[in-house]
Protein backbone atom coordinates (compact mmCIF):
# COMPACT_ATOMS: atom_id res chain seq x y z
CA UNK A 1 0.00 0.00 0.00
CA UNK A 2 2.51 2.20 0.65
CA UNK A 3 4.54 1.32 -2.24
CA UNK A 4 1.31 1.99 -4.23
CA UNK A 5 0.51 5.53 -2.46
CA UNK A 6 4.51 6.14 -3.23
CA UNK A 7 4.71 5.96 -6.90
CA UNK A 8 1.50 7.61 -7.09
CA UNK A 9 3.47 10.62 -5.36
CA UNK A 10 6.36 10.15 -7.84
CA UNK A 11 4.33 10.29 -10.92
CA UNK A 12 2.30 13.08 -9.51
CA UNK A 13 5.56 15.27 -9.13
CA UNK A 14 6.96 14.38 -12.49
CA UNK A 15 3.57 15.50 -13.92
CA UNK A 16 3.72 18.84 -11.84
CA UNK A 17 7.45 19.33 -12.98
CA UNK A 18 6.94 18.90 -16.60
CA UNK A 19 3.91 21.29 -16.69
CA UNK A 20 6.47 24.05 -14.53
CA UNK A 21 9.02 23.21 -17.35
CA UNK A 22 6.68 23.67 -20.08
CA UNK A 23 5.29 26.97 -18.89
CA UNK A 24 8.92 28.29 -18.74
CA UNK A 25 9.42 27.71 -22.24
CA UNK A 26 6.12 29.34 -23.21
CA UNK A 27 7.21 32.37 -21.04
CA UNK A 28 10.45 32.09 -21.95
CA UNK A 29 12.51 34.94 -24.42
CA UNK A 30 14.97 33.23 -25.61
CA UNK A 31 13.42 31.82 -29.52
CA UNK A 32 16.39 29.37 -29.74
CA UNK A 33 15.31 27.49 -26.39
CA UNK A 34 11.93 27.79 -27.33
CA UNK A 35 13.55 26.52 -31.27
CA UNK A 36 15.40 23.56 -29.36
CA UNK A 37 11.96 22.48 -26.81
CA UNK A 38 9.34 22.59 -29.80
CA UNK A 39 11.84 20.32 -31.46
CA UNK A 40 11.78 17.63 -28.84
CA UNK A 41 7.87 18.26 -28.18
CA UNK A 42 7.14 17.47 -32.37
CA UNK A 43 9.66 14.23 -32.85
CA UNK A 44 8.18 13.02 -29.26
CA UNK A 45 4.96 13.39 -30.79
CA UNK A 46 3.67 15.79 -28.74
CA UNK A 47 1.65 18.13 -30.93
CA UNK A 48 -0.65 19.51 -28.64
CA UNK A 49 2.37 21.28 -26.75
CA UNK A 50 4.18 21.66 -29.66
CA UNK A 51 1.28 23.60 -31.37
CA UNK A 52 1.42 27.00 -29.73
CA UNK A 53 5.31 27.32 -29.87
CA UNK A 54 5.28 26.55 -33.42
CA UNK A 55 2.67 29.15 -34.13
CA UNK A 56 5.10 31.94 -32.01
CA UNK A 57 8.17 31.03 -34.18
CA UNK A 58 7.10 30.54 -37.15
CA UNK A 59 7.09 34.71 -38.08
CA UNK A 60 10.03 34.80 -35.64
CA UNK A 61 12.20 32.34 -38.37
CA UNK A 62 10.49 33.32 -41.46
CA UNK A 63 12.93 33.69 -44.13
CA UNK A 64 15.37 31.16 -42.65
CA UNK A 65 15.81 27.59 -43.00
CA UNK A 66 14.67 26.64 -39.52
CA UNK A 67 11.53 29.10 -41.02
CA UNK A 68 10.82 26.10 -43.37
CA UNK A 69 11.44 23.64 -40.80
CA UNK A 70 9.29 24.69 -38.50
CA UNK A 71 6.35 25.42 -40.80
CA UNK A 72 6.56 22.23 -42.30
CA UNK A 73 6.02 20.66 -38.74
CA UNK A 74 3.37 23.17 -38.23
CA UNK A 75 1.68 21.71 -41.00
CA UNK A 76 1.90 18.05 -39.41
CA UNK A 77 1.29 18.83 -36.43
CA UNK A 78 -2.28 19.94 -37.85
CA UNK A 79 -2.64 16.79 -39.37
CA UNK A 80 -1.96 14.33 -36.44
CA UNK A 81 -4.07 16.20 -34.52
CA UNK A 82 -6.89 15.88 -36.98
CA UNK A 83 -7.22 19.44 -38.09
CA UNK A 84 -7.26 18.27 -42.05
CA UNK A 85 -9.04 21.36 -43.64
CA UNK A 86 -6.08 23.62 -41.72
CA UNK A 87 -3.72 20.96 -42.42
CA UNK A 88 -4.66 20.88 -46.25
CA UNK A 89 -4.89 24.51 -46.29
CA UNK A 90 -0.91 24.97 -44.84
CA UNK A 91 0.28 22.12 -46.69
CA UNK A 92 -0.45 23.71 -49.53
CA UNK A 93 0.82 27.34 -48.70
CA UNK A 94 4.20 25.66 -47.75
CA UNK A 95 4.43 23.80 -51.56
CA UNK A 96 4.15 27.21 -52.72
CA UNK A 97 5.88 29.56 -50.34
CA UNK A 98 9.16 27.10 -50.93
CA UNK A 99 8.32 25.20 -53.87
CA UNK A 100 12.57 24.55 -53.79
CA UNK A 101 12.63 23.25 -50.51
CA UNK A 102 13.13 19.60 -50.18
CA UNK A 103 9.84 18.68 -48.10
CA UNK A 104 7.73 20.74 -51.05
CA UNK A 105 6.76 17.47 -53.22
CA UNK A 106 5.11 15.93 -49.40
CA UNK A 107 3.49 18.89 -48.65
CA UNK A 108 1.58 19.00 -51.89
CA UNK A 109 1.15 15.37 -51.39
CA UNK A 110 -0.58 16.51 -47.95
CA UNK A 111 -2.34 18.66 -49.00
CA UNK A 112 -4.15 16.45 -51.46
CA UNK A 113 -4.19 13.84 -48.53
CA UNK A 114 -6.05 15.83 -46.01
CA UNK A 115 -8.73 17.00 -48.63
CA UNK A 116 -9.13 13.36 -49.37
CA UNK A 117 -9.17 12.54 -45.50
CA UNK A 118 -12.59 15.07 -45.25
CA UNK A 119 -14.33 13.70 -48.35
CA UNK A 120 -17.64 12.79 -46.70
CA UNK A 121 -19.74 9.38 -47.25
CA UNK A 122 -21.51 9.42 -50.75
CA UNK A 123 -24.50 10.05 -49.70
CA UNK A 124 -23.66 13.87 -47.91
CA UNK A 125 -22.60 16.74 -50.42
CA UNK A 126 -19.50 16.00 -52.44
CA UNK A 127 -17.75 19.35 -53.12
CA UNK A 128 -14.93 18.21 -50.51
CA UNK A 129 -15.02 15.17 -53.16
CA UNK A 130 -13.90 17.26 -55.88
CA UNK A 131 -11.98 19.48 -54.45
CA UNK A 132 -9.61 16.49 -53.23
CA UNK A 133 -9.68 15.38 -57.17
CA UNK A 134 -8.23 18.36 -58.19
CA UNK A 135 -6.11 18.61 -55.75
CA UNK A 136 -4.70 15.02 -56.29
CA UNK A 137 -4.54 16.14 -60.29
CA UNK A 138 -2.29 19.53 -59.38
CA UNK A 139 -0.12 16.60 -57.80
CA UNK A 140 0.27 14.33 -60.33
CA UNK A 141 0.79 17.16 -62.94
CA UNK A 142 3.30 19.27 -60.68
CA UNK A 143 5.26 15.54 -59.68
CA UNK A 144 4.44 13.32 -62.41
CA UNK A 145 7.82 11.04 -61.66
CA UNK A 146 6.93 11.12 -58.41
CA UNK A 147 7.01 7.52 -56.26
CA UNK A 148 3.93 9.28 -54.54
CA UNK A 149 2.31 9.50 -57.82
CA UNK A 150 0.59 5.64 -57.74
CA UNK A 151 -0.76 6.32 -54.17
CA UNK A 152 -2.41 9.50 -55.61
CA UNK A 153 -3.93 7.99 -58.43
CA UNK A 154 -5.56 5.46 -56.51
CA UNK A 155 -6.64 7.71 -53.89
CA UNK A 156 -8.72 9.52 -56.77
CA UNK A 157 -10.03 5.73 -57.99
CA UNK A 158 -11.70 5.57 -54.01
CA UNK A 159 -13.27 9.09 -54.59
CA UNK A 160 -14.35 8.50 -58.03
CA UNK A 161 -15.89 5.41 -56.95
CA UNK A 162 -17.30 7.79 -53.96
CA UNK A 163 -18.86 9.72 -56.41
CA UNK A 164 -20.14 7.08 -58.96
CA UNK A 165 -21.88 5.72 -55.57
CA UNK A 166 -23.37 8.76 -54.97
CA UNK A 167 -24.90 9.31 -58.30
CA UNK A 168 -26.63 5.73 -58.55
CA UNK A 169 -28.23 6.26 -55.14
CA UNK A 170 -29.82 9.40 -56.28
CA UNK A 171 -30.74 7.61 -59.29
CA UNK A 172 -32.11 4.65 -57.33
CA UNK A 173 -34.08 6.80 -55.44
CA UNK A 174 -36.33 7.98 -58.14
CA UNK A 175 -37.34 4.32 -58.34
CA UNK A 176 -37.88 4.06 -54.59
CA UNK A 177 -40.15 7.38 -54.78
CA UNK A 178 -42.17 5.21 -57.74
CA UNK A 179 -41.43 8.04 -60.05
CA UNK A 180 -40.38 5.46 -62.30
CA UNK A 181 -39.43 8.04 -66.11
CA UNK A 182 -37.42 10.26 -63.71
CA UNK A 183 -35.39 7.01 -62.43
CA UNK A 184 -35.04 5.32 -66.20
CA UNK A 185 -33.10 8.82 -67.11
CA UNK A 186 -31.15 9.18 -64.08
CA UNK A 187 -29.85 5.64 -64.76
CA UNK A 188 -28.49 6.22 -68.43
CA UNK A 189 -27.26 9.12 -67.18
CA UNK A 190 -25.00 6.88 -64.78
CA UNK A 191 -24.16 4.63 -67.28
CA UNK A 192 -23.17 7.44 -69.31
CA UNK A 193 -20.87 8.99 -67.10
CA UNK A 194 -19.52 6.21 -65.48
CA UNK A 195 -19.56 3.46 -68.35
CA UNK A 196 -17.58 0.35 -66.90
CA UNK A 197 -19.45 1.14 -63.56
CA UNK A 198 -19.34 -1.53 -60.57
CA UNK A 199 -22.94 -0.75 -60.38
CA UNK A 200 -24.07 -1.95 -64.10
CA UNK A 201 -25.68 -4.85 -63.75
CA UNK A 202 -27.95 -3.25 -60.57
CA UNK A 203 -28.52 -0.29 -62.79
CA UNK A 204 -29.52 -2.27 -65.84
CA UNK A 205 -31.89 -4.23 -63.15
CA UNK A 206 -33.87 -0.82 -61.81
CA UNK A 207 -34.27 0.18 -65.93
CA UNK A 208 -35.67 -2.94 -66.76
CA UNK A 209 -37.75 -3.02 -63.17
CA UNK A 210 -39.06 0.75 -64.28
CA UNK A 211 -39.58 0.05 -67.48
CA UNK A 212 -42.20 -2.61 -66.41
CA UNK A 213 -44.02 -0.68 -63.89
CA UNK A 214 -44.34 2.56 -65.94
CA UNK A 215 -45.73 0.54 -68.75
CA UNK A 216 -48.49 -1.09 -66.49
CA UNK A 217 -48.99 2.40 -65.22
CA UNK A 218 -49.00 4.23 -68.43
CA UNK A 219 -52.15 5.60 -70.28
CA UNK A 220 -53.16 3.22 -73.32
CA UNK A 221 -51.81 5.34 -75.69
CA UNK A 222 -47.65 4.99 -74.40
CA UNK A 223 -47.99 1.67 -72.91
CA UNK A 224 -47.11 -0.31 -75.99
CA UNK A 225 -44.14 1.28 -76.28
CA UNK A 226 -43.09 1.50 -72.80
CA UNK A 227 -43.79 -2.79 -73.11
CA UNK A 228 -41.62 -2.52 -76.27
CA UNK A 229 -38.73 -0.69 -74.38
CA UNK A 230 -38.80 -2.94 -71.34
CA UNK A 231 -37.62 -5.76 -73.38
CA UNK A 232 -35.53 -4.37 -74.84
CA UNK A 233 -34.29 -3.60 -71.52
CA UNK A 234 -34.34 -7.01 -70.65
CA UNK A 235 -32.90 -8.44 -73.60
CA UNK A 236 -29.80 -5.54 -72.98
CA UNK A 237 -29.62 -6.82 -69.25
CA UNK A 238 -29.21 -10.51 -70.68
CA UNK A 239 -26.87 -10.06 -73.48
CA UNK A 240 -24.18 -8.50 -70.23
CA UNK A 241 -25.07 -10.43 -67.38
CA UNK A 242 -26.78 -13.89 -69.00
CA UNK A 243 -24.96 -15.08 -65.47
CA UNK A 244 -25.54 -12.35 -63.16
CA UNK A 245 -26.90 -12.71 -59.23
CA UNK A 246 -30.37 -10.57 -61.24
CA UNK A 247 -31.01 -13.06 -63.50
CA UNK A 248 -33.46 -15.03 -62.27
CA UNK A 249 -35.37 -11.71 -61.25
CA UNK A 250 -35.20 -10.26 -64.48
CA UNK A 251 -36.56 -12.84 -66.15
CA UNK A 252 -39.44 -12.85 -63.77
CA UNK A 253 -39.95 -9.70 -64.80
CA UNK A 254 -39.42 -10.18 -68.36
CA UNK A 255 -42.46 -12.72 -68.45
CA UNK A 256 -44.56 -10.43 -66.95
CA UNK A 257 -44.07 -7.84 -69.41
CA UNK A 258 -44.07 -10.45 -72.40
CA UNK A 259 -47.55 -11.16 -70.73
CA UNK A 260 -48.81 -7.98 -69.84
CA UNK A 261 -47.99 -7.04 -73.87
CA UNK A 262 -50.08 -10.08 -74.97
CA UNK A 263 -52.96 -9.08 -72.89
CA UNK A 264 -52.78 -5.05 -73.91
CA UNK A 265 -52.83 -6.18 -77.29
CA UNK A 266 -55.39 -8.43 -77.40
CA UNK A 267 -57.91 -5.63 -75.63
CA UNK A 268 -56.69 -3.10 -78.39
CA UNK A 269 -56.27 -5.14 -81.66
CA UNK A 270 -55.62 -2.09 -83.83
CA UNK A 271 -52.18 -1.26 -82.02
CA UNK A 272 -51.28 -4.66 -83.36
CA UNK A 273 -47.93 -4.02 -85.01
CA UNK A 274 -47.60 -4.54 -89.01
Amino acid sequence: MLLKRYSFIVILLLMLAACSEYNRVLKSPNPELKYQKTVEYYEAGEYLKAMPLLEELIPLYRGTDKGQLIYYYYCYANYYLDYNIQAAYHFKRYARTYPLSEFAEDALFMSAYCNYLDSPVPTLDQVPTYKAIDELQVFVNTYPNSPLVDSANTLVDQLSLKLETKDYLNSKQYYKIKRYKSAIVALENTLTDYPNSRYEEEIKMLILKSYYELAINSIKEKQLERFNKGIEAYYDFIDNFADGKNVNEAETIYAKIVRAREQFLEENPSENEL
